[in-house]
């Protein structure tokens, strides 16, 4: 089919406490930041962005072939419920999908032998290594297996794939993605100190992540850089929870370590995003649609719903046994 259609209320983030700990606790490691710390990590952070981008023309090479196009958004989407499901920081979902985004842009697609299977061999390495570079606890091969995949990769097979994986990215794992600015601007915006402050700063919290996330399914926003993105994010969820003058003091905080290529490329990305309240819309009772024109074929149709969000270590069923291994 020619568009993408998803009538689930997806990316929706629950208020309650247990739920919203988890996406804190990488957020309030920068609260205490003074306002120079604050500009001199996000200097540090646009730095090094573009060494951690896939190859130029990426998106353009997705497009041009249906297959992976088709691999690449099934892949992602995995990567994303997997987090939730193992209730792993936000951050692992777009370290794991920034390596996959790496490894297939600097590999010739149509000259390699990729397969469906391939593709998701290398999403399990992805999320696997993006827990061990985040995660004191890393959740074994078995657990990040446990669903969302019709085969079970061996250990050994998991970890040649691992191997490839860092060797190909060079070993250059610290990938700077739009949630690293996240971390970083989310936790130091003086929005107030009342209860209502602090609940506008949560909902501001999850509306960004939302966009962001649904983010990582969007074609059109894959050629903008990680900052672009970041900044985006937050202006449109900025303007949804706090529509007043302050957005432009809390935006200029930022928006002045740009260019203006940057600053054009902002307005642009702006621009869709706003347009892509089909991700999430808070206001609303009705679920938007996600329409994404981009050629899915027929049979590739996710369920997006997230009914409830893991806030603790849960008791799961094994992986399916009649599952071949490979």
């Amino acid at each position: 089919m020619d568009s993408l259609l998803c009538d689930e209320n997806w990316l929706s983030i629950p208020d309650d406490q247990c739920q919203q700990s988890n996406h804190i606790q990488g957020l309030e490691k920068h609260s205490d930041l003074s306002n120079e710390k604050v500009s001199e990590a996000l200097k540090i952070c646009l730095e090094k962005e573009s060494s951690y981008v896939p190859k130029a023309g990426y998106a353009r090479q997705l497009q041009s072939d249906n297959d992976f196009l088709s691999a690449r958004f099934r892949a992602v989407h995995w990567l994303i419920k997997s987090c939730i499901r193992m209730n792993l920081p936000y951050g692992i979902a777009f370290s794991a999908v920034n390596y996959l985004d790496r490894f297939m842009s600097v590999n010739d697609l149509c000259k390699m032998e990729w397969n469906c299977q391939m593709v998701k061999l290398l999403s399990v390495a992805c999320l696997s290594v993006a827990s061990k570079f985040t995660e004191m606890s890393v959740p074994p091969f078995r657990e990040i297996q446990m669903e969302g995949l019709d085969h079970s990769f061996e250990t050994s097979t998991i970890q040649r794939m691992e191997l490839s994986l860092l060797q190909e990215l060079g070993w250059h794992m610290n990938s700077t993605t739009p949630y690293s600015y996240v971390e970083i601007m989310l936790p130091t915006l003086d929005i107030g100190s009342s209860l209502t402050s602090q609940l506008h700063k949560d909902q501001l919290t999850n509306r960004v992540t939302e966009l962001l996330l649904g983010a990582l399914l969007d074609l059109k926003l894959m050629e903008y850089q990680p900052s672009i993105l970041a900044v985006s994010a937050l202006w449109c969820s900025l303007e949804e929870y706090t529509p007043s003058n302050s957005n432009i003091h809390h935006l200029n905080n930022f928006t002045k370590l740009f260019n203006q290529d940057q600053k054009d490329d902002l307005v642009k990305c702006h621009s869709i995003m706003e347009r892509c309240e089909a991700y999430h819309c808070p206001s609303s009772p009705v679920t938007v649609l996600l329409k994404e024109q981009i050629n899915i074929p027929d049979d590739c149709i996710f369920d997006l719903t997230i009914r409830k969000w893991p806030c603790s270590n849960m008791d799961r069923n094994p992986v399916n046994e009649k599952n071949p291994r490979i």
